[in-house]
């Protein structure tokens, strides 16, 4: 096998990596949400709340993996952005519909934005954030 693809093949393991912590941070993000603040304002600001804390965590984890692994392009990053937007879509979809048992209908309400669901920015901002920090990342 060529050496290039056994590169190709190991730097997808550790995007998949790092998608895995983001849905770690994630949950953790919902949890603080169920956990605390959620029982204190209404659901929709909490879900605004969270939207802007899970920006920020995801974030970081974003920044620290370009940082430690720099996409070796700005393309490759765009890449990068959208595999894990795209994952993180269908583990949404999959996920809560088959094992959280919610409908479909139920799922798409958190991308109406027209009802104040912001959801649709951790998606934007996942999708974006490697090549923004790639971009203004500082030399070594």
């Amino acid at each position: 096998m060529p050496t290039s693809s056994v590169m190709n093949i190991s730097g997808a393991w550790k995007y998949l990596a790092a998608w895995c912590v983001m849905l770690l941070v994630s949950i953790v993000n919902g949890a603080a949400r169920d956990l605390t603040y959620g029982k204190y304002m209404s659901e929709l600001a909490a879900h605004q709340l969270s939207t802007v804390t899970s920006v920020l965590s995801l974030g970081v984890v974003i920044w620290v993996f370009v940082r430690r692994y720099p996409p070796s392009s700005a393309r490759h990053a765009v890449s990068i952005g959208l595999a894990w937007a795209t994952l993180t879509v269908a583990f949404e979809f999959l996920f809560f519909h088959f094992i959280g048992g919610h409908s479909w209908a139920e799922l798409l309400a958190n991308y109406n934005i027209f009802e104040g669901r912001v959801w649709v920015v951790v998606l934007l901002w996942v999708a974006a954030a490697p090549y923004v920090f790639f971009r203004f990342r500082r030399p070594a």
